[in-house]
């Protein structure tokens, strides 16, 4: 029997909407902890588009994304008061580096949502939602949240309160990205998804002072509008959305409620040997003789064809990894050898790595004017350029964002195009509408592009034989 699963096609393209420079959020780290490539997160099963951002405000899609009201099966459990490090991809399968395009400035916050059943059957849009952080525009390095965010490799740690009740939340990161509200009509970009968790806590606080998503914001609200090309050296950026948690908030803040100490939904199963997004590869039936061999290589290419149809944007790397493992019981009954099931132990990927250090994490308690949260290592975004309008800038030549064209009469480095704002950059924010063709390339290869990526998914996804 011959089975071709036309969805490896699809994921191979949710890669496509990337060159567009738009962002998602994969995954996120406990106490520094992988918890496995969208593991425990909601994520667009739109694969194509899967990074696109969220808009208007009004959209249902504010609360999870696209497709957000659907769970997934996993819950990952985290205990009151550990580091959250959430990471945004602009390639969700991390095929590629980047984070977000360098064009895409501005603010970020982290709202959570207790709900009293398990998080996967809660369609999460409506009311209940409080926000623990947020990081706006830091006067003192002259950057947005998000500029900080892609400084290191999309990574952006909280501090879980400690006085919250335990039980099932949402944790959501939110980023606004400014660089079309200038436009007419105005075009803020939310990109948005939520972490499905079971929090351990001894507290009983559940915050009072909530509010609906959407609705949390409005095309009314300045920061929606804000001009981030024409800035000042110091300004003050309009704050928008509720205020700020406070863990040991007055009574009058919030109200007590029994804690759940025990997680019963979204366990990993304790059968559970291979992990692709929120699905398990079990342990295959033991067999001695020939019909239990080949019963047992059925089951493991039923679970193959479950991986391959539910893995989602971040990919499908485990379930070739499990196809691998059942070719091996295949090839071992048609040998002959009719005892088992082997070992899955040399066809397991490496396991991800733990973040390094502890991190300066901001504490969830405080209301941040965008001087606290931790975005873990990395190099920090070159400030622009001071060279004269030669026309050769060393900085734009060394691939870095800078000004060009209409901004500074400056070229771009070979292979970047000049945005109608007159900065440097590869996405179609700068190679699109209005990109300046004297001063750096404009559109004209996506299609050459996505050819190239669907023709590399027919070489990697092949059909498989049982």
């Amino acid at each position: 029997m011959q089975l071709w699963n036309s969805k490896a096609l699809l994921l191979a393209a949710a890669v496509i909407d990337a060159a567009s420079a738009h962002t998602t959020f994969t995954n996120f780290f406990i106490d520094q902890a992988p918890q496995g490539d969208g593991t425990c997160v909601r994520m667009s099963n739109d694969l194509q588009h899967s990074t696109a951002p969220v808009r208007p405000p009004t959209s249902s899609n504010m609360a999870c994304g696209i497709n957000g009201e659907k769970g997934v099966a996993r819950i990952c459990p985290a205990k009151a008061g550990s580091s959250m490090t959430m990471n945004f991809r602009q390639w969700p399968d991390g095929s590629q580096p980047g984070a977000l395009d360098k064009s895409h400035m501005g603010p970020c916050a982290v709202y959570m949502k207790k709900v009293d059943n398990s998080a996967a059957d809660n369609n999460a849009a409506g009311p209940g939602w409080f926000k623990i952080f947020e990081d706006n525009y830091d006067n003192s390095t002259a950057q947005f949240c998000t500029s900080k965010i892609m400084a290191n490799d999309g990574k952006l740690s909280i501090k879980l309160p400690t006085d919250l009740a335990g039980g099932y939340y949402f944790v959501r990161p939110e980023l606004l990205a400014l660089h079309d509200a200038d436009k007419n009509p105005p075009d803020p970009q939310f990109y948005v998804g939520c972490a499905q968790i079971f929090l351990d806590s001894t507290g009983s606080a559940v915050p009072k002072d909530t509010v609906s998503i959407p609705g949390h914001v409005s095309m009314q609200d300045p920061a929606m509008t804000f001009n981030v090309w024409s800035l000042p050296k110091q300004f003050s950026f309009p704050r928008f959305g509720p205020p700020t948690y406070q863990s040991g908030s007055s009574k009058r803040d919030i109200e007590s409620r029994a804690t759940e100490s025990k997680q019963t939904f979204g366990l990993k199963p304790a059968n559970c040997i291979m992990e692709n997004d929120n699905w398990c590869g079990l342990t295959l039936p033991s067999y001695s003789d020939e019909k239990g061999c080949w019963a047992s290589t059925t089951n493991c290419w039923d679970q193959s064809k479950q991986c391959y149809d539910s893995a989602g944007p971040v990919g499908s790397k485990n379930c070739k990894n499990w196809e691998s493992y059942c070719k091996s019981l295949q090839d071992g009954c048609k040998s002959g050898n009719f005892n088992g099931p082997p070992s899955a132990s040399s066809f397991m990927p490496a396991p991800p790595s733990r973040l390094a250090g502890t991190g300066n994490v901001a504490a969830s308690s405080a209301e941040t004017d965008g001087q606290s949260g931790d975005y873990a290592k990395g190099t920090a975004e070159p400030a622009p350029s001071t060279a004269s309008p030669s026309g050769d800038n060393k900085s734009a030549q060394d691939g870095s964002v800078d000004t060009c064209g209409s901004n500074g009469g400056l070229k771009c480095a070979t292979g970047y195009c000049c945005s109608h704002a007159g900065y440097c950059g590869t996405s179609q924010d700068y190679c699109g509408a209005g990109c300046q063709s004297g001063f750096g390339k404009c559109s004209g290869s996506s299609k050459h592009k996505r050819a190239h990526i669907l023709g590399r998914a027919h070489a990697h996804f092949q059909d498989w034989k049982a």
